[in-house]
């Protein structure tokens, strides 16, 4: 990846790009910009950012799927009459733009966000980017082969059956698939518009954290964004229940595939994870109805009455599913919105006491022959475990976990429930073996200091984290505080204020708003939540008390854990 940010010269970092641009295959752009704009624009974001911009993405490139809105640029949907050159940018594109990231170009797609191969385009086949006789995924194929060539730091691509997943496995990259309605859809072509969601892709948890940091939000022009809910958890449990789809659910994974997803788990059960097998049956059923129901219908309503006026350059399996989805009647639409509803329940109900599902994310990774000799078969299979994640209003990363000798790369999509996007990043990160600090996809949350047995190792820190806490950071207060002993079944310290103090050690962690009320409730008199000066002079949310100076004063002992260990007191545990 060529960041435009880290060099002294932006001349040679944007001649750089353009030689590794030029060496990568064509079929990856629809719209290349060219390097005199690159330029243009790493300046502005330099200028931007001596004269004191704070840019969370200053120089970072990025691409964007050609049926995402770029002011200027040609919307094409991969096909060539229906370009169309918008005056105004995607939400997406200019929250990225405004956070310091460069546009590259726009890249190539299956048609009008139909298909999961990367082979359906006028503008020619994507390969991936680690073995050109395979196809890159669909239909985010150029964004995904983007990434993978190391061309960009992110790009966009958009998500109904699978498109911000598939292309992740077949390009050894991270993929995330939000939850429907957190990132903005004005400026996106729709395909199916009840289902459809912009993804990220990436080559680290931490930098997809970061990009969704930026892009995430409601849209005041999107009428289906929607913010986090105030229940989002801030974190993945240390010890999280996954669950795992039964044997006869895997059948469509060949016996080298099925091992290297069962290493998958194993490295799970490695870090910890408790594993529950379920029956994904349901899901499966589900995942038909996308192409082989009454919702298909949606693509017709996007997209069929253009393919029909223009069907030169349409693709031939994209033209068949458009003119077969303007045939559906309006009842079988509703069945299969109802059939729906019912899997919803089914999988809510599978999936209770569970932290998320684990899935491969493709069973096969077809070569560009194979597909050619059965377009619409190989599609089928490849969105086997992808078509229901959408139509079940779920959130999925897609984590690639390396090549399977003769079949391809292979990768898994973890499954959380909607606005547990965090969860799924997290466990993507120690799968990774990356920071989960650095994986904070920065959801609305409040800080609350702990000072004693909610810290870390702690007895009451299971609290915490079975509410979803994040862990953000050590802090000391101001040296205005004194901590008294509160004896109990648990002691537990009460930092007061005080006129002469000391600054105490202690713990910043993140609560949802929701988490946080419940452990209002669960505080004991005379702890209590108040106002507490850290030593920085910021003032947080913490653990204080109402005492009556008779508790042991403690202070000396320069904080909760120096105390315990000092103290011939056996441990509460």
């Amino acid at each position: 990846m060529i960041s435009l940010s880290s060099s002294d010269s932006v001349s040679t970092d944007v001649a750089a790009l353009e030689t590794a641009l030029d060496a990568a295959p064509a079929s990856i752009w629809i719209t290349r910009r060219s390097a005199k704009e690159i330029q243009a624009d790493a300046e502005s974001v330099r200028a931007r950012v001596a004269a004191g911009a704070a840019l969370p993405l200053a120089g970072l490139t990025f691409a964007v799927k050609d049926n995402i809105d770029v002011a200027g640029l040609p919307t094409t949907a991969a096909h060539p009459a229906f370009a169309r050159v918008p005056a105004k940018s995607a939400t997406v594109v200019t929250r990225l733009l405004d956070a310091g990231a460069i546009l590259v170009g726009k890249t190539n797609m299956d048609q009008f966000a139909t298909g999961l191969v990367g082979t359906r385009s006028p503008y020619g086949v994507v390969t991936s980017a680690l073995d050109p006789e395979r196809v890159s995924g669909g239909s985010s194929s150029g964004s995904g082969a983007a990434v993978g060539h190391d061309l960009v730091d992110v790009s966009l691509g958009t998500d109904t059956a699978g498109s911000g997943r598939v292309p992740a496995a077949f390009n050894g990259i991270l993929g995330v698939k939000p939850t429907l309605g957190l990132l903005p859809l004005d400026g996106v072509l729709p395909a199916s518009p009840s289902y459809d969601t912009v993804s990220v892709f990436t080559r680290t948890t931490g930098l997809a954290a970061r990009v969704m940091s930026v892009v995430a939000g409601p849209s005041t022009t999107d009428p289906k964004s929607r913010p986090w809910a105030l229940d989002a958890p801030q974190a993945a449990p240390p010890r999280p229940v996954i669950a795992v789809p039964r044997r006869a659910d895997l059948a469509s994974l060949s016996p080298a595939v099925l091992a290297a997803f069962d290493e998958t788990i194993a490295r799970f059960e490695a870090l910890g994870a408790e594993t529950r097998t379920i029956d994904i049956s349901p899901f499966l059923a589900t995942a038909r109805l996308l192409y082989g129901g009454g919702l298909v219908s949606e693509r017709a309503w996007s997209y069929g009455a253009f393919l029909a006026a223009h069907p030169e350059e349409a693709d031939p399996s994209v033209a068949a599913i458009a003119a077969r989805a303007a045939k559906i009647d309006g009842t079988t639409v509703i069945d299969a919105q109802q059939a729906v509803a019912a899997a919803m329940l089914l999988a809510r109900q599978a999936l209770d006491g569970t932290d998320a599902l684990i899935i491969p994310t493709a069973p096969i990774h077809p070569t560009v022959a194979e597909v050619a000799a059965d377009p619409l078969g190989v599609n089928s299979i490849v969105g086997t475990f992808t078509n229901f994640v959408n139509l079940m209003d779920m959130a999925a990363v897609a984590v690639p976990t390396g090549e399977v000798s003769g079949e391809g790369h292979f990768g898994v999509s973890i499954v959380t429930p909607t606005f547990h996007d965090q969860v799924a990043l997290d466990l993507a990160a120690r799968l990774l073996g990356e920071s989960e600090q650095d994986a904070a996809l920065g959801t609305p949350g409040v800080d609350v200091a702990v000072f004693g047995a909610h810290l870390s190792g702690e007895p009451l820190n299971p609290q915490l984290q079975a509410l979803c806490a994040r862990f953000v950071g050590e802090v000391r207060t101001s040296d205005r505080f004194r901590m008294l002993l509160v004896e109990g079944s648990v002691d537990r310290p009460a930092v007061i204020r005080a006129t002469e103090g000391a600054e105490l050690p202690g713990e910043l962690w993140r609560l949802s708003p929701l988490a946080l009320s419940t452990l209002l409730r669960s505080i004991a008199a005379p702890l209590a939540l108040g106002e507490i000066e850290l030593s920085d002079g910021s003032s947080v949310l913490g653990f204080t008390a109402s005492v009556d100076l008779t508790e042991r004063d403690v202070t000396a002992f320069g904080g909760w854990r120096a105390y315990r260990a000092a103290s011939v007191v056996p441990a509460n545990a």
